[in-house]
């Protein structure tokens, strides 16, 4: 049975078309073809960083971010930037007595941010940079299930990346969900992987209770 749901973050939680048309601006690239570039990037299987390098040869993701906090323009996320089924989600499967988590590849900056949108709303918020290891280290995995207080087994892990987040999940042990929203879900969902691979598929997140309902009543 399901008994923990942990959240991965950007396009799961968190549209980030605000952010990287924040990064398309720091380039001083047309959104339009920034975007481009990033799906044919995503279509291809590569790493989503090699985007800035097609622009800027020797980008430095760390290096850059820092610079846009020092000029004012650090990374930000609120509340207008979460998908609106999240807080309606969150709240049904508290209801239904599910332990809530998140965890995701995510900076420090954007922990904290984190922290003050859901310190009330789930038991868990971790970071790659909070553990050392990002997704798809298997290293990451293994932190989430220590700190889930269930087996592997018992949680699903919901992402909207086959590479990053089914993939290393299922490898872990863990039931996953994929959400179909955001470029790589967007891209993703057809291939035979996407369609074999998680436990779920679902168009949002308002899904998760149901499923996961009917799933439980499935295995008891």
């Amino acid at each position: 049975m399901i008994r923990a749901v942990v959240f991965d973050v950007g396009e799961c939680l968190v549209d980030e078309t605000r952010e990287y048309g924040a990064w398309a601006d720091w380039l001083g690239v047309a959104r339009h073809t920034f975007h481009a570039v990033f799906g044919a990037v995503i279509a291809q299987g590569r790493d989503y960083r090699e985007v800035f390098q097609e622009f800027r040869p020797g980008f430095d993701l760390y290096e850059e971010r820092e610079r846009r906090a020092a000029s004012g323009h650090p990374e930000t996320f609120g509340e207008e930037d979460l998908y609106g089924d999240v807080r309606p989600a969150l709240t049904r499967l508290r209801a239904d007595g599910i332990w809530l988590g998140i965890a995701g590849n995510q900076t420090v900056r954007a922990g904290e941010i984190l922290r003050e949108l859901f310190a009330d709303d789930v038991d868990l918020i971790g970071t790659s940079d909070d553990w050392g290891a990002g997704k798809p280290d298997p290293a990451f995995f293994h932190r989430v299930a220590e700190v889930v207080p269930f087996s592997s087994k018992e949680i699903l892990y919901v992402g909207d990346r086959i590479d990053n987040d089914i993939r290393p999940a299922v490898a872990a042990g863990m039931h996953t969900a994929l959400v179909h929203r955001g470029p790589w879900a967007t891209i993703q969902w057809r291939t035979e992987e996407a369609q074999r691979l998680p436990t779920l598929r679902v168009e949002g997140l308002g899904e998760l209770s149901g499923r996961i309902k009917d799933f439980d009543d499935a295995v008891a």
